[in-house]
């Protein structure tokens, strides 16, 4: 997003805010909210929104898998 835009808005740059997309309509509002619940973020889990697993090759140092 252009500075210009989050200057005009009244935005920082580490700001939570709320995304609502509808069809032809981006929203961009502060929230109030900055701490999430873990329980309610999982209920939003579904087949359509969901992926499977993503591979990253073979370990190059020394990570833990």
């Amino acid at each position: 997003m252009p500075k210009a835009a989050i200057d005009e808005a009244a935005f920082s740059v580490e700001q939570k805010v709320n995304l609502t997309v509808t069809p032809g309509r981006i929203v961009i509002e502060p929230s109030d909210r900055v701490e999430y619940d873990l329980d309610e973020l999982v209920e939003g889990i579904t087949a359509k929104n969901s992926h499977g697993e993503v591979g990253f090759g073979k370990p190059v140092g020394k990570e833990v898998l």
